[in-house]
């Protein structure tokens, strides 16, 4: 349902289960109603590196702080997964024109001088 919101690619019913199984934090904003408006989580190895998965808010509940927040939010878990002496990757893929957002959250946008572009590669399963 978010993602359609967003025009994202739509995920099966299949899809979306196990990839919210399979995270390690999923966060929920939902408006006064009890309506869902926003949503993020955490995947990765919980040592090395964790991404920012899916942070989506709903185009009419931007620039309300959702966003911010539920980023706020998934950072601290990933801190709590630190321990002393320790650091750990803290990446996402950003949707396009969502950059200085990220930026406002601390993120630096690839490529640099040090770090490569970020990729994709979309994979199709085979209809029988």
């Amino acid at each position: 349902m978010l993602r359609a919101q967003v025009n994202w690619k739509p995920f099966t019913r299949r899809q979306s289960c196990a990839a919210l199984q399979n995270s390690m934090y999923v966060l929920c904003a939902r408006d006064e109603t009890g309506h869902p408006v926003g949503m993020g989580r955490i995947v990765g190895d919980g040592a090395t590196v964790c991404y920012v998965q899916d942070l989506i808010v709903v185009p009419q509940c931007r620039r309300l702080h959702i966003g911010a927040g539920l980023m706020q939010r998934l950072e601290a878990y990933v801190h709590t997964l630190v321990t002393d002496g320790e650091t750990m990757r803290l990446c996402l893929m950003c949707a396009l024109g969502r950059e200085s957002f990220y930026e406002s959250c601390g993120f630096t946008a690839r490529p640099t001088p040090e770090l490569g572009p970020g990729m994709i590669r979309w994979l199709q399963g085979e209809k029988n």
